[in-house]
């Protein structure tokens, strides 16, 4: 067993490798998407499928990468094996965010066996790899019917884009570059997911090789016996944590505001039970899977669960599968939370996501633990622009919630979103776009306690814009209807509002503009805690 200074050092080593894999996508990448905004996620995986160590990225990414590995591992990953997916349903989100899997090999894979035609039959000496790296990033465009495959109303993957299963790209032996440009040419921009797609292998490449740099060091078994101390140190803490909270089962529920087809709310029902330092999530009695698209795979539902009991424990407890151990989630199969092929999923991963975090901290607000805010925006605001030849993809920022220690930030991604904006400056250089107005919403967060009794939820923002050419706008937002909830007396947050022209749209809309039209996004402000003014 480590002791703790040792066990510290190869905790922060391991994530080290993770942070730097995702450092060399983004310097690399060629969308703004993941170059600017960084909507990337980078992670290392034991040679058994656990999380070792993972960069501070996307919690929707992250929580939902050991199902990819898993799917690979069951595709019997060879070391140097370098696999590509999307499918929501074997192991991704939803389809733009492309995962790229690296199975270690134990010897450096040169450039020159990583390209069409490179030596063939060069096989490790090994038949298990020696671990995982992980990169997901997501792609603008990867086809459908509409420019940034998350068209509202879609009813099937298919309309949403081109769908990835496991696919091996890469052996020891090369790259398999005909299997790579059968995958793009069927996407928008496909010279720019080709060059994103590299900039990923290449991350997941300096993964492998900083892995094998750490086994020279350490040699395999102890660095394999320190990963299993991680994943066990992480498990203890967690299990401490959730049993200084009061055992029981809570229960609580929040609505959707329609899926695109039909204005008609969607229930999400948890019964969160704690119990010997567990956390049970039980979504029975949440709706059917919808006609549209705000469905979720059990992966992105898992992913929310986990990510809520990141923030119930310890800053210090590392962020690896041992957190995992001390979670189980279920949800009826067939159900808005267990959605089966072929139901559409892009708004599932970045809404729905938003509102199972949202439901789950609600139900544990009861259970005394530490520190839950009163609701955030709740939504992650998706806006794309785009045509054939181009696409803007952006995620907005709004207000979290006030909570004890007071006052929620403002213009912030909250909860399963933790991108950064596209810079005004890069957006008008690149895109036919002009940025009109970008500022924070004042007065939009709920009023909440003061004087150490709570605080204010923070303000959202307004993002204007202008578009300079005909294109296509789609829309998948959240609270537009249903404020954010403020806690213990604090007051909701403001709902947040579309407009085109001035005109207010729904929140999850597909409209064709004409040059000089303008897309406002004001974002819903943040709940307020404690007894308000």
């Amino acid at each position: 067993m480590l002791g703790p200074v040792e066990r510290e050092v190869m905790a922060q080593l391991c994530a080290s490798i993770a942070e730097e894999m995702g450092a060399l996508l983004i310097r690399s990448a060629r969308s703004p998407n993941i170059r600017e905004r960084r909507d990337c996620s980078a992670a290392l995986f034991s040679a058994g499928g656990e999380l070792i160590a993972q960069a501070a990225h996307i919690p929707v990414h992250l929580g939902a990468m050991p199902d990819a590995v898993a799917a690979v591992r069951q595709k019997q990953a060879r070391p140097g094996d370098v696999w590509m997916l999307n499918d929501p349903y074997t192991g991704g989100t939803h389809l733009p965010d492309i995962t790229i899997i690296e199975a270690i090999a134990p010897t450096t894979i040169s450039p020159a066996r990583l390209t069409r035609g490179g030596p063939a039959g060069l096989r490790p000496s090994v038949e298990e790899p020696l671990a995982y790296t992980v990169v997901r990033a997501h792609h603008a465009d990867v086809g459908g019917k509409r420019p940034g495959s998350m068209p509202p109303g879609a009813r099937t993957l298919a309309e949403e884009g081109v769908v990835i299963p496991p696919t091996r790209i890469a052996t020891a032996g090369g790259l398999d570059e005909e299997a790579i440009e059968r995958i793009v040419k069927r996407m928008r921009e496909p010279a720019v997911r080709r060059a994103d797609l590299s900039a990923q292998m290449a991350a997941a490449s300096r993964g492998g090789e900083r892995w094998r740099e750490m086994i020279a060091r350490y040699g395999r078994p102890a660095l394999e016996d320190a990963v299993t101390d991680l994943l066990d140190y992480a498990e203890r803490r967690t299990r401490v944590a959730l049993a200084a909270l009061k055992a029981g089962t809570y229960q609580a529920e929040d609505r959707l505001e329609g899926d695109g087809i039909t204005a008609s709310p969607l229930t999400l029902h948890v019964k969160a039970t704690l119990a010997g330092g567990n956390l049970s999530l039980d979504f029975t009695g949440t709706s059917p899977a919808s006609e549209g698209n705000v469905n979720c795979p059990i992966a992105v539902t898992r992913s929310a669960a986990l990510f809520v009991t990141r923030c119930l424990i310890p800053e210090d407890v590392p962020s690896n599968g041992g957190i995992a151990r001390c979670v189980q989630v279920s949800a009826p199969e067939g159900s808005l939370l267990n959605a089966r092929p072929p139901h559409a999923v892009a708004g599932g991963n970045v809404e729905t996501s938003q509102r199972v975090a949202d439901v789950i901290l609600l139900a544990l607000a009861g259970a005394g633990a530490p520190g839950i805010p009163a609701q955030g925006q709740g939504t992650m605001n998706n806006v794309v622009l785009g045509t054939a030849e181009w696409t803007y993809y952006e995620t907005i920022g709004g207000g979290q919630g006030g909570s004890r220690q007071g006052d929620g930030p403002s213009g912030v991604h909250v909860g399963m979103s933790n991108t950064m904006n596209t810079p005004v400056e890069m957006l008008e250089l690149e895109l036919p776009i002009r940025v009109e107005r970008y500022e924070m919403r004042r007065g939009s967060g709920g009023e909440g306690g003061e004087g150490g009794d709570g605080g204010d939820g923070g303000d959202g923002v307004v993002r204007e814009l202008r578009v300079l050419e005909s294109c296509s706008l789609s829309l998948i937002t959240e609270r537009r209807e249903r404020a954010p909830r403020g806690l213990a007396g604090g007051r909701d947050g403001a709902c947040g509002r579309n407009l085109v022209n001035g005109k207010p749209v729904g929140s999850k809309v597909a409209v064709e503009l004409q040059p000089g039209d303008v897309v406002t996004i004001e974002t819903p402000g943040g709940g307020g805690y404690g007894m308000a003014r």
